[in-house]
């Protein structure tokens, strides 16, 4: 448990001290599940230096899952699969981690998926969407104190087409209204860290009465998708692969797929 404590509190440190509340059950039942081709794309934070990317595909089209690579400015990230669901009108992120932490414990960073090492469980996380429209509504979303010129409105807009306005959970608000309110969702505490280890239907329930409480959805991000022309690149190849895939040639592969 110590090792994976350090691990858990290392990647924190790279999100800025932003650790999710994890979930033992998912967010989402298959009926709440919905697809959305607007969330497809490579979304950053910022138009000039992103100190974060996040890059949703849509690998296999017999499903509504998403697959999340999240990139930081350090070259560190995670891969994720993502399910998108509507509860009482409001959208939500269900992000489950699907590679498990690889590499030297001691040395987290080594991982080829640093960021799946928030993850120290197999769990879920969950993110509301707060803001999800054409970057032609940028000028509709500018704070009172804020400006912004029509030129550069034109230049955003010519290399960026999609808003998402998200928010994230952080654990140590949650414990807050956990301590407020203890049995405002079934948990267990692991090392200090809360784990929900309520069902679905009831997580969907305390989500719904607390989606306005930024003592559950905390942390505020703000992406722009970047405009692409022409089909999504193919997935990254999956770390946990064996080497003799890896290494097999074009050749030797192409020979084989026609014997069989």
């Amino acid at each position: 448990m110590k090792i994976r404590k350090l691990l858990f509190y290392l990647l924190a440190v790279l999100l800025g001290g932003c650790v999710p509340v994890l979930s033992l059950h998912p967010l989402y039942d298959e009926k709440d599940v919905v697809f959305q081709k607007n969330l497809l794309g490579v979304w950053v934070d910022d138009s000039n230096e992103p100190e974060m990317t996040w890059q949703f595909r849509h690998p296999d089209e017999s499903k509504k899952a998403y697959e999340l690579t999240y990139f930081d400015n350090q070259a560190n990230k995670g891969i994720f699969t993502v399910n998108m669901l509507k509860l009482e009108g409001g959208l939500f992120l269900d992000v489950y981690p699907n590679h498990l932490p690889a590499g030297q414990l001691e040395e987290p960073n080594e991982a080829p998926w640093p960021y799946n090492s928030l993850f120290f469980i197999p769990a879920h996380t969950f993110i509301k969407i707060d803001l999800f429209e054409p970057a032609s509504a940028m000028k509709n979303h500018v704070g009172k104190d804020e400006t912004i010129d029509a030129d550069t409105l034109k230049i955003l807009s010519s290399r960026y087409d999609y808003l998402l306005n998200m928010r994230l959970t952080d654990d140590d608000a949650f414990k807050k209204l956990l301590e407020e309110d203890p049995n405002a969702v079934k948990h267990q505490m692991v090392d200090h860290t809360p784990v929900l280890t309520a069902s679905t239907k009831e997580l969907q329930a305390f989500v719904c009465k607390y989606a306005d409480d930024t003592r559950l959805f905390t942390t505020e991000i703000e992406l722009i998708r970047k405009k692409t022309e022409g089909p999504q690149r193919a997935p990254e190849q999956d770390p946990n692969d064996s080497p003799a895939g890896r290494d097999k040639k074009p050749a030797e592969k192409h020979q084989s797929d026609k014997n069989q």
